[in-house]
């Protein structure tokens, strides 16, 4: 399948405004992990599909980026502590 020229610019300007629209913090939830990726890998991922693709043909997996699984969650009890 061969794709022309205007199809390949649309394309790609439609993956560039998605990756400007979403948030910073949707976009690293999975991490490329192999030999040659170091801890914790290419964590530029925002869907699992995204990373397997990338890693397809090659030796490399996707796992969850640690900073995403493991992050502070803020809730109702975190904030300012006051003291009294």
């Amino acid at each position: 399948m061969r794709l022309s020229v205007s199809s390949f610019l649309l394309i790609v300007s439609i993956a560039g405004l998605t990756s400007i629209a979403t948030p910073a913090a949707a976009q690293d939830r999975y991490c490329l992990q192999g030999r040659g990726w170091g801890y914790p890998g290419n964590c530029a991922f925002a869907t699992y599909a995204q990373c397997m693709a990338t890693a397809s043909g090659t030796r490399a997996g996707c796992g969850i980026n640690p900073r995403y699984a493991y992050g502070r969650h803020r809730g109702h009890w975190d904030g300012p502590r006051r003291r009294y």
